[in-house]
């Protein structure tokens, strides 16, 4: 089994919370590319995180997090920012997140900052998330994806809170268009295709990318599971029954669970491969529903495999 390379942000959230009848902020350690090279990680997988961290303490803590969690950090780089910050609310289903600090921590890692060796030799290669906003990241994403050898996995997942430039959704459009072209797998939620695409079904938006050249898409449906568009195959797949107290990082989970499997057996040969794979994802993100926080809830083969037995 080889190894997957996520390329992301990494960044401590605070999340909306209560002690002693006190609205309080906890800290996490998160970031979506971030949870899914844990969630790697924690399923088996050889997984190296590529991104930019700041040089403080909140850093420093990433970066011990993350080898704790057996993800390696060859391609991390140390940049002078302070960690940015992600507050998340729960006032809906899923959290509303706004992000703080300038310059972001997680925006400075430029093309001539990746470990070329160490991208090539990726039997995965995950790109995706709100680096993709700043043009530095994006374009270390764009070599990223130009230089992979190995199978090329993207998942938008927008924060509608960043696109605040009149023409931002227009440009992102064009970079999920862009990086879906040449992915084996695009992985986003029902809530990231109502922002890209309004009024289309779920089911027009997986065909679309899937014409645009992605060779498998899902499409996360919260609660209702997820829809799978593989070969000539559509289909849903529901989720299983679980006690939700925290659906935060279930999304990561999903894709982090998608990718393991692929270091481990491979692109599944025909959709019903797929279909397999999606529904042991969706056990793994139900496991995480059931504990607070997204990557410390990041569970092993073995507790997936314990909890639905």
């Amino acid at each position: 089994m080889g190894y997957a390379v996520v390329l992301g942000e990494a960044l401590v959230d605070l999340l909306d919370a209560e002690h002693d009848g006190e609205p309080v902020y906890r800290q996490a350690i998160g970031g979506g590319p971030l949870n899914v090279a844990v969630a790697v990680a924690r399923l088996g997988g050889d997984v190296q995180f590529v991104g930019s961290l700041g040089d403080d303490a909140l850093a420093g803590r990433i970066r011990t997090f993350l080898t704790g969690a057996g993800v390696g950090v060859a391609g991390a780089v140390t940049v002078p920012a302070p960690t940015a910050l992600a507050v998340a609310t729960f006032a809906g289903p899923e959290p509303e997140f706004r992000f703080y600090g300038e310059p972001r921590s997680y925006a400075l890692l430029g093309p001539d900052d990746l470990d070329v060796a160490l991208v090539e030799g990726a039997d995965v290669v995950y790109c995706g998330s709100i680096v993709l906003l700043d043009p530095p990241v994006l374009a270390a994403a764009r070599r990223a994806w130009a230089i992979a050898g190995g199978l090329r996995v993207f998942d938008p997942n927008v924060r509608p809170s960043l696109l605040t430039a009149p023409d931002a959704l227009d440009r992102l459009r064009g970079v999920v268009a862009e990086f879906a072209a040449g992915a084996h797998l695009v992985k986003l939620s029902s809530a990231d295709a109502r922002v890209l695409y309004p009024h289309e079904p779920v089911e027009g938006v997986a065909a679309y990318l899937r014409e645009l050249g992605a060779t498998t898409v899902v499409v996360t449906l919260g609660a209702d599971g997820a829809l799978v568009a593989a070969a000539d195959d559509v289909v849903r797949i529901p989720a299983p029954k679980v006690d939700a107290v925290d659906a935060t990082g279930a999304g990561d989970s999903v894709m982090g669970a998608l990718v393991a499997e692929l270091l481990a057996a491979g692109e599944p040969a025909d959709a019903v491969g797929w279909r397999e794979r999606v529904a042991f994802a969706l056990r793994v993100a139900g496991l995480v529903c059931e504990s607070p926080g997204g990557a410390t809830a990041m569970p092993t083969r073995a507790a997936v495999t314990a909890r639905f037995a």
